[in-house]
């Protein structure tokens, strides 16, 4: 190894022979106390301790470990005082002998217990001495751009790392635990044809089916699945395929958003066989609140979750999960995907006012509803109210001795024609548990209740940020897992998908989720927005992280869909043809689901940004730093494609 030395003067890359590392960085302990060990990483800050001592940490994926360097008067340890000479973060080969460290310097944890004194060492590779940051300065994190634009320097960071680490135990915990419950992984097509299930795709164009004799051929695009809906639905259908998963790379080509990626990853299921409805034969209060089919996919996706956080986060989950109906969501929390961990919840007011006052709402088609913050047992939300926390079409009301009886007369959110007597505020008081001190946040809302989230629903969340902020509330540690079903199957409130509907109906999930059977006769009268689907959707503390549905398997009432329900044009429909042909083939009825796997990594690394756990991420502009892309092409390239730039005046 002494041969080696020579080129640490003129640091440069080692390109001969070495010896084979014998142990990784983090794999040393006490029991290897005098074995003479080899470590390649990379090289930490020296701390210096006299000018015969010095120590290195040496890193690399797996941990990290303390070298001890002792100067001496041979011409060996003349060599080993090179090392101080070495830029950090170079690559380098240390040969030593394990020693426990003194009894005082033990840290307990991973490799501290030991040190390599160091007796030899190669310079693999120097690392520039002006690198844009330090990754392994903890103390020192520089802005998310600069490490996003050398994302590769920045993976080396011990938190990346261990999240992509156990990114990688996550997904066999899936494999696993699916391949045990008998389903089998399938890879789909990533080029298809374009089709209006939802959101904007990527286009691909393309040189298979031009002909270099007709150059004014109309260009020819794949596009990027939003997600393998169709095919995993056909697998099922061809009767190839009983249970169905895949670890799925998803596109979806959306404006930029601060958490959202244009390509994404998720844990892909589909289940042939799957029920219409509730199960008679189990019990349980959570049973009976599963009014629509698919059971059979919860069960599997609770054992699956259930498994991971026994396995990955040594946490027993419950048995089954908790499960609310979306109506039941938006109303007593103001959320499609409500955070169940904090106690507030949205009450009806309308329900408590005198019949005209109650007829008045009604003939406006809204109502009236109050999130209370009390100080008997809401003492922690009430700091929040200090700041300034405003939302459209919410008054915030704080009860005094001179309002007690008539808050509601002078509230601008809401104008009755006749106010209330003060015997009927003093019967609301009491059914609210309101006192003076107390708070009230007070909204109106459509009595059609439409959407991912209401006014009340929302202060609901920020009350709980500020509190978190403030230091007076933290959220439990135990996961709060809630179904959330019964959605509407049509919506003309979702604005992301303004831009296909053209104020048509969409649909609420996708256009393939069936109807609960028993709204299955309001839909064929036309009272579309009566219309439950059995959609169920994964929420984990807030956040969700699974949506799925049991499927549409008559080829008939899918066809009443496609043109009475969403009025889908011919060029339209045609783009469904071959899932409408496999339905009259006798498929069977199916379901499943899609959970993210960025999102519910970010929940298990506790990171709030799920670029945290994708190894190489965009930028909330779905912009690529690192290598640069999207990006131009050259003229003559898309020309090969029938695509010409056109410039605009």
């Amino acid at each position: 190894m002494r041969r080696a030395f020579s080129t640490v003067k003129r640091l440069v890359a080692h390109s001969a022979p070495f010896p084979s590392r014998t142990h990784t960085c983090g794999e040393l302990t006490p029991d290897h106390a005098g074995v003479r060990v080899v470590l390649a990483g990379w090289l930490l800050p020296e701390r210096k301790v006299s000018k015969a001592m010095s120590f290195f940490p040496i890193k690399d994926s797996h941990g990290t470990t303390q070298l001890v360097v002792r100067r001496k008067r041979d011409s060996c340890a003349g060599d080993l005082a090179a090392l101080s000479d070495i830029p950090v973060e170079s690559t380098v080969l240390i040969e030593g002998e394990v020693r426990v460290r003194p009894e005082g310097s033990r840290r307990g944890d991973g490799t501290g217990d030991v040190e390599v004194e160091v007796s030899n060492f190669v310079l693999l590779n120097p690392a520039n001495r002006n690198l844009p940051f330090v990754p392994s300065d903890e103390h020192c994190l520089v802005n998310e751009e600069l490490r996003a634009e050398f994302r590769h320097l920045d993976l080396r960071r011990a938190a990346l790392t261990n999240n992509i680490k156990k990114r990688s135990t996550v997904s066999r915990v899936i494999r696993d635990t699916l391949h045990h419950e008998g389903f089998l992984e399938v890879e789909t097509p990533l080029l298809l044809k374009s089709s209006p299930e939802g959101a904007r795709e990527f286009l691909v164009p393309s040189r298979v089916g031009r002909s270099a004799h007709e150059p004014d051929m109309r260009p020819l695009f794949y596009s990027l699945p939003q997600s393998p809906q169709q095919p995993k639905q056909l697998l099922i259908c061809s009767g190839a395929i009983d249970k169905y998963f895949q670890i799925a790379k998803c596109f979806r080509d959306e404006d930029g958003r601060k958490d959202r990626q244009p390509e994404f990853t998720q844990i892909d299921l589909e289940m042939a066989y799957v029920s219409w409805g509730p199960v008679r034969h189990i019990s349980g209060s959570q049973a009976v609140k599963w009014q629509i089919g698919g059971h059979e996919v919860r069960a599997v996706v609770e054992s699956l979750i259930r498994n991971i956080w026994q396995q990955v986060e040594n946490v027993a989950l419950p048995s089954s999960f908790d499960v609310m109906t979306y109506a039941e969501a938006m109303s007593s929390y103001g959320s499609d995907k409500p955070d169940t961990r904090f106690p507030l919840k949205i009450v009806n007011v309308s329900s408590l006012l005198p019949d005209q006052h109650r007829a008045q709402l009604e003939g406006s088609g809204v109502t009236l509803e109050a999130l209370v913050i009390r100080q008997s047992d809401c003492q922690l939300f009430l700091s929040a109210n200090d700041g300034n926390l405003e939302e459209p079409g919410v008054d915030r009301i704080t009860i005094t001795t001179d309002n007690e009886f008539n808050w509601l007369d002078n509230c601008r959110v809401t104008r009755f024609d006749i106010p209330l007597a003060a015997e009927k505020y003093a019967a609301i008081n009491r059914t609210l548990g309101v006192n003076p001190g107390d708070c009230i946040w007070i909204s109106q809302r459509r009595s059609i209740i439409e959407g991912g989230s209401t006014a009340l629903g929302r202060i609901r969340i920020r009350l709980a940020e500020i509190t978190e902020k403030l230091g007076d509330y933290t959220p439990p540690t135990t996961p709060h897992f809630l179904w959330v079903t019964e959605f509407p199957l049509f919506t003309k409130a979702d604005p992301d998908k303004n831009f296909l509907a053209h104020g048509r109906w969409s649909s609420t999930h996708h256009p393939f989720t069936a109807p609960m059977w028993q709204d299955i006769e309001a839909m064929y009268a036309g009272r579309v927005s009566q219309v439950r689907g059995q959609h169920y959707d994964l929420v984990l503390n807030g956040v969700e992280i699974g949506g799925g549905s049991v499927r549409v398997h008559d080829a008939a009432m899918q066809d009443y869909i496609f043109t009475q329900v969403l009025q889908l044009t011919d060029s339209e429909k045609a783009t469904f043809e071959h899932l409408l042909h496999a339905l009259r083939c006798g498929a069977p009825p199916h379901g499943g689901i899609a959970i993210g796997f960025d999102r519910l990594m970010s929940i298990l690394c506790k990171t709030a940004s799920i670029r945290d756990v994708i190894a190489f991420p965009k930028t909330g502009a779905g912009t690529d730093p690192l290598f640069k892309s999207p990006a131009t092409v050259a003229a003559n390239v898309l020309h090969q494609y029938g695509i010409q730039f056109v410039h605009r005046s």
